[in-house]
């Protein structure tokens, strides 16, 4: 995939599931940010997945409708 130039490589990673509704979208990167009740869970993952794919110079985005899935992709810049 080239953008602007340089070449990447792209990582999509998607489910047929529940999808995440809009508010929960805004927040997934945040840390501490879950939708499972106190004591499940530390609501970190997706924080500290993004944050290691941009100490890779790499992005990583999310789409997903509700009732119909979600779709995670990851660039991350070809060497």
């Amino acid at each position: 995939m080239n953008e602007k130039g340089k070449a990447w490589v792209q990582v999509q990673i998607a489910d047929n599931g529940h999808g995440i509704s809009p508010e929960h979208l805004a927040k997934i990167f945040d840390p501490f940010f879950t939708t499972k009740p106190v004591g499940v869970g530390t609501g970190l993952g997706l924080s500290i997945a993004f944050g290691i794919v941009e100490k890779h110079q790499g992005k990583i985005s999310v789409t997903s409708e509700v009732g119909q899935g979600t779709r995670f992709t990851l660039l991350f810049p070809a060497i």
